[in-house]
């Protein structure tokens, strides 16, 4: 098992904090966690595949130990996120690497695929969306946002911020939740207390509608290039719903989709069943 490291990248003066193991020459594995985590997500998964990959886990801008600038110095959009991450792949030299996408990261990681498919080696989306099909009613309140974001509704998306909601989020559709460790719900409601992180993430939710307005961009990414996928879905997540890893099959015939019995952090509960799944599916 190899060492983790935690470092830090300037990217064009933007500070990243990431999470870095295995050892260089290895298959290169990008991880991108979602709302409102950061790389601790991965805190797991990273020893049980440190020996097969060269590992790095950045936290997105606005996220865990990044930066996090006023949002009069740096427009919070996933065009933005998804650009400064472009970025630091370059910094950190990962020319040629897949990636796994979780969430917020499933939008990040999309966008560089399309970007640049040459670099793309395979990807795995752990509830990481792509499809309509996947969005549950849980959005309703965020797409009433979309179309009218006015304060009210705005306001009325502050309750997905609150302590208790990040709570549920790891423990909904999970069959025992003594498996749901507490140190992510800590940490991710710490971060989320920071003075302005509220203003931050209610800015993205706003923009989300970016993200399925490029789906089918994504699709037709997936369609021309057929990048070796696999997808493993906690099927009792709340937000992504299994019809939204099916639909990948669609696309990418060749496409592995397996399900998992537990919620949205997939990983909390399964580390051990994804890391299996990714080595045999990349290693094999």
């Amino acid at each position: 098992m190899n060492t983790i490291r935690y470092r830090n990248a300037d990217v064009d003066g933007f500070n990243i904090f990431y999470r870095e193991a295995g050892t260089p020459g290895k298959p290169k594995l990008l991880l991108l966690h979602g709302f409102p985590s950061a790389g601790h997500m991965f805190r797991d998964l990273i020893p049980l595949l440190s020996d097969d990959f060269h590992i790095v886990a950045p936290d997105l801008p606005g996220f865990g130990q990044s930066a996090m600038p006023p949002r009069e110095q740096f427009k919070y959009t996933f065009d933005h996120i998804a650009d400064v991450i472009d970025r630091f792949t370059d910094v950190v030299g990962f020319d040629r690497y897949a990636v796994y996408v979780f969430d917020y990261g499933a939008p990040t990681g999309f966008r560089l695929a399309v970007k640049h498919p040459e670099r793309i080696t395979g990807i795995v989306s752990q509830n990481g969306n792509a499809y309509v099909e996947g969005l549950s009613e849980g959005w309703n309140p965020i797409q009433a946002y979309w179309k009218d974001p006015s304060p009210a509704h705005r306001d009325a998306l502050r309750a997905f911020l609150a302590p208790e909601a990040t709570r549920w989020q790891y423990t909904h559709g999970v069959a025992d939740e003594s498996l749901v460790s507490p140190d992510g719900i800590a940490l991710d409601n710490h971060y989320l207390a920071r003075e302005g992180a509220d203003d931050v993430q209610l800015d993205l939710f706003l923009d989300y509608q970016s993200n399925v307005a490029l789906y089918p961009t994504f699709q037709a990414y997936f369609r021309e290039h057929q990048p070796r996928f696999l997808a493993v879905w906690g099927k009792h997540d709340p937000f992504f719903l299994p019809p939204g890893a099916e639909a990948f099959k669609r696309d990418i015939p060749g496409a592995q989709v397996s399900f998992l019995d537990t919620g949205h952090f997939a990983l909390e509960t399964h580390a051990r069943e994804i890391a299996d799944a990714i080595r045999t599916f990349f290693i094999r």
